[in-house]
């Protein structure tokens, strides 16, 4: 009898947490795994099922732990591999996974591998990444991903006297993924991390792994065939592990990433958080009901993992000039505020100018539709961003616990944290403080928590048949979601004025969430919405 695949993802809540920023118990000024461990009442508290750790791994520390040097390791400064284990027990004890990031496209410059491919050609290592005798021409589809940061892809490297391929910095060579070597060691990695006994991987820049790499014209013969040896891999050594994609790209091309449910199980949905970026701005519903007819259906056992926020830039790429013209204008009218010519650098509560209403909505929104949702760090709370940090260290600030020295993130000498406690009036620890939120029964966490409670208890929101419901309103989205038998329909106003809207619905509602009048007319359903009002309810 085959055995039927785990889904706990579709119905899980995922939390992104840098550690590095989020507690600090030996006084070094940087977060550490005993942090985490210390932390995970809060966890419980807020009703999250899955951690989802950024890199953690030995690292120059050039691009947030990004430029990985070492991948079977734990960074001396944030504790030991045996730190870790406990931590992953700790957060089972309490029903909660860990994911985390897995990052293959590239290494550090500062790796063995690297080390033993540039000064030696004949070492097995050459062919593990990609060079050049000569410098070649950028290809208009193989550009830096960071414009305006690096202007090239190939560098030159004095030891091994050829060019280097890489997409992102030049201190992150590209692993030639087209080598079986690599493939091999790749599936190692993942194999020792899931014997620790880690719940799944997020998978950074999967775009580019389906994709040719250095001076290859041909196209590949089947360009998601390492994704898919990863799903095969993973699935074989824990059958309910998950692979969580980062791939931003247009609509119609993501359904590859899912395959015939032999590749991916959830994908970061980009598509989604831009065009609700731009409802948002415009306070209209069009923008999310285009996209949502444009994304293709996840293949069984898969789905799409929603997000607000992540931590790095707000990429609204894939949105057209005038559209991101509403966006910047609205969101981030300083262009301090910009970078990478297509992203905001910004956390959501200033985004929102604060107005706790807006969140909220943004929030109910968030949770309501198809899909699995990610909140970052902080978010919860409302935390802001400091502008005044380079890139997008702006919104990696460390987590604001009390409003005490270092806010209770860290008892180090204010100059050793890693990132300065930001000092925001409106956004300083004495203002946003996870202790003061707590406390007070109707703050931001406090209604968190108890929209990911409520969220729990209908899994039609999640796993659900979707359907877009017509209203007479332009500001107001609406849209049922149904399975087994159950159906919740929620109505979102992304206007800062009142609404009242019609539903052809003859059904008696039974409201779940939120705050809305209904009025019963024949077979239809008034609802009146106040500024930024949402519901659900179950028909």
């Amino acid at each position: 009898m085959q055995e039927i695949e785990s889904t706990w993802y579709q119905d899980a809540t995922i939390y992104s947490v840098d550690l590095k920023v989020f507690q600090d118990t030996d006084e070094n000024g940087i977060g550490d795994f005993q942090g985490l461990i210390d932390r995970l009442d809060y966890f419980s508290k807020l009703g999250i099922d899955c951690i989802w750790l950024l890199p953690f791994y030995p690292s120059p520390g050039r691009d947030n732990g990004y430029d990985v040097m070492d991948y079977y390791g734990v960074d001396p400064q944030l504790g030991t591999l045996g730190d870790f284990v406990e931590f992953v027990r700790a957060a089972d004890d309490r029903g909660i996974r860990v994911i985390i990031d897995f990052v293959v496209n590239h290494t550090s410059d500062q790796h063995p591998w690297f080390q033993a491919a540039r000064s030696d050609p004949n070492s097995k290592y050459r062919d593990f990444y990609l060079w050049a005798d000569e410098k070649p021409q950028i290809r208009p589809d193989r550009g830096p991903v960071f414009p305006g940061e690096e202007d090239h892809v190939w560098s030159y490297d004095n030891e091994a006297d050829a060019y280097y391929y890489h997409r992102f910095y030049h201190f992150q060579p590209d692993l030639n993924i087209a080598n079986q070597a690599v493939r091999e060691e790749a599936k190692k990695i993942l194999g020792f991390w899931l014997e620790l006994g880690v719940a799944g991987f997020r998978i950074d820049a999967a775009g580019l792994l389906t994709q040719t790499k250095g001076l290859t014209e041909e196209p590949l013969n089947d360009p998601h065939s390492f994704l898919k040896e990863l799903r095969e891999f993973v699935s074989r050594r824990r059958s309910d592990a998950v692979l969580l994609a980062e791939a931003d790209t247009p609509p119609a091309e993501l359904g590859e990433y899912f395959g015939e449910s032999d590749e991916m199980h959830l994908l970061l949905n980009f598509q989604l958080n831009a065009h609700i970026l731009l409802a948002l701005a415009r306070g209209e519903s069009a923008p999310l009901t285009s996209v949502l007819k444009e994304l293709p259906d996840p293949s069984k056992n898969a789905g799409w993992a929603n997000f607000l926020r992540n931590l790095d830039e707000l990429n609204i790429g894939a949105l057209t000039e005038a559209e991101q013209a509403d966006v910047y204008e609205e969101f981030a009218p300083d262009e301090t505020m910009r970078i990478y010519d297509r992203g905001i650098r910004r956390r959501l509560a200033p985004i929102l100018d604060g107005n706790d209403k807006h969140i909220k909505l943004a929030y109910s929104l968030l949770f309501s539709l198809p899909g699995t949702p990610i909140i970052v760090y902080g978010d919860e709370i409302g935390m802001g961003e400091d502008l005044d940090q380079p890139g997008r260290f702006a919104v990696r600030t460390p987590m604001q616990w009390t409003d005490a020295p270092n806010a209770g993130f860290s008892t180090a000498d204010p100059d050793d944290l890693i990132r300065p406690i930001i000092s925001d009036e409106t956004y300083a620890p004495t203002e946003v403080n996870v202790a003061d939120r707590l406390a007070d029964p109707n703050s931001l966490l406090n209604w968190i928590s108890y929209l990911i409670r409520t969220y729990n208890e209908f899994p039609a929101l999640a796993r659900g048949d979707g359907t877009i419901l017509n209203v007479d309103h332009p500001a107001v989205f609406a849209h049922a979601s149904s399975l087994a038998g159950e159906t919740m329909v929620t109505v979102h106003n992304l206007s800062d004025e009142s609404a009242t809207i019609t539903l052809p619905l003859n059904s008696n509602p039974t409201p779940v969430f939120g705050d809305a009048n209904f009025g019963p007319d024949g077979d239809s359903l008034h609802i009146s919405l106040s500024s930024y009002g949402y519901c659900w309810f179950q028909l």
